[in-house]
């Protein structure tokens, strides 16, 4: 739909796109129950394999804080709010030779050599968590965050956690952020509330892991409507006075679910920061094109195009990294998950070169050219897409 305008097509044409679109976003295949939770029981000898160091790209461990009611008749978690944070660890086994980000859910009869699955999951107390969440910073300090988008369950949320740890080949545990999303294509309006009533819960994560000497950053990294519930995490702090948490981030916004003015609000309260903020947008992306006809056609941030002079020069004025990743293969048919396959080209998009603080001319608009896994400009991506070696 590259040259229209929405509001060139009737408004019976409009719903109907709209329809098709939230549609694909629901996604064809069935999608998992809270079962693919439980543990799987693997034969002995490949237990044992994913054990050993040579099956180390084979397993993955994910660490999971949410604000979503406990389901304690399926084991999972559902779409309402809970009064507390509950903590977990998980390990998975990974599917070796996967050729994309497409995740296979486990069976009755698991196939490790198709499907990502389970191997072992454990509830922790706060102190724990935190704890083990310390122990995997990496060498450099970092600690990576993910935080899921509109129309996400907590289990998919999850594998999709792993499945992007796994193709970044990333140090440690990663830490999953699920919010109540109603997971239903019906339900953007409800997750929208539901983002904004999570702002505290991310906030009180954030904060814990930041009072650590250990940590000495912290890549946040939303997609679509969690990059808003990301920059209203960071606003509140910044209203807070938490320059000691914010001078720790490193805040990576894929695809972001955020109307233009609103994200202008928030720059301006939230002020610069000390590592620019990165966007990962797509001129292609028809989920947002959805999303900006539900707030009655108003531009979105992911959908931004930086062939635009003034979206260029907006990117220096507002020290932003706008980085166009419409190059990249999407899976889901609206090219709204890009994102997901940036971690098998090890993108580190929280930092420059070597790592170090960002200068003001690291800030700008680039293209990732998806073939050589570079970009047309003096930024070079280098590392992983959540996480430095």
């Amino acid at each position: 739909m590259t040259g229209q305008r929405l509001n060139e097509f009737p408004l019976g044409a409009k719903m109907m796109l709209v329809a098709i679109g939230l549609a694909m976003l629901a996604g064809c295949a069935t999608r998992p129950s809270p079962d693919v939770l439980n543990p799987v029981h693997l034969p002995v000898h490949l237990n044992a394999s994913l054990q050993s160091d040579e099956a180390a790209s084979s397993r993955v461990n994910v660490l999971a804080a949410t604000n979503r009611n406990p389901d304690t008749a399926r084991g999972g978690f559902g779409s309402a709010w809970a009064d507390n944070l509950t903590y977990e660890q998980y390990a998975f086994s990974v599917p070796p030779n996967r050729k994309d980000t497409a995740i296979t859910y486990p069976t009755s009869r698991p196939d490790p050599e198709r499907q990502f699955a389970v191997i072992q999951r454990k509830q922790l107390p706060k102190d724990a968590f935190v704890e083990e969440a310390l122990r995997s910073t990496q060498s450099d300090g970092t600690v990576g965050i993910f935080v899921h988008g509109y129309n996400y369950s907590y289990q998919e949320a999850l594998f999709r956690t792993a499945q992007i740890a796994a193709d970044a080949n990333i140090p440690g545990s990663p830490i999953l952020f699920s919010w109540p999303s109603a997971a239903a294509v019906a339900g953007y309006v409800a997750d929208r509330d539901a983002a904004l009533s999570s702002r505290s819960d991310l906030d009180s994560l954030v904060t814990s892991l930041s009072a650590s000497g250990k940590v000495k950053r912290i890549i946040l990294f939303g997609h679509s409507m969690g990059g808003f519930l990301v920059m209203e995490t960071v606003r509140q702090l910044k209203l807070q006075h938490r320059d000691d948490v914010i001078d720790k981030l490193a805040v990576i916004l894929a695809a972001p679910d955020i109307d233009i003015d609103v994200f202008r609000s928030q720059l301006k309260d939230i002020g610069r920061m000390p590592i620019p903020i990165s966007l990962l947008v797509s001129k292609d992306d028809r989920a947002l094109v959805a999303s900006s006809f539900i707030a009655r056609e108003r531009a979105r941030v992911g959908r931004l195009d930086i062939d635009d002079p003034v979206i260029r020069e907006a990117a220096l004025k507002e020290r932003l990294r706008v980085i166009d990743i419409t190059s990249i293969q999407a899976s889901d048919g609206l090219g709204h998950d890009r994102y997901a396959s940036l971690a098998k080209f090890g993108a580190q998009l929280a930092s420059f070169e070597s790592g170090r603080r960002s200068s003001a001319g690291d800030v700008g608009a680039y293209v990732f050219d998806a073939a050589g896994a570079a970009v047309a400009s003096p930024f070079r991506l280098a590392g992983r897409v959540v996480g430095s070696q």
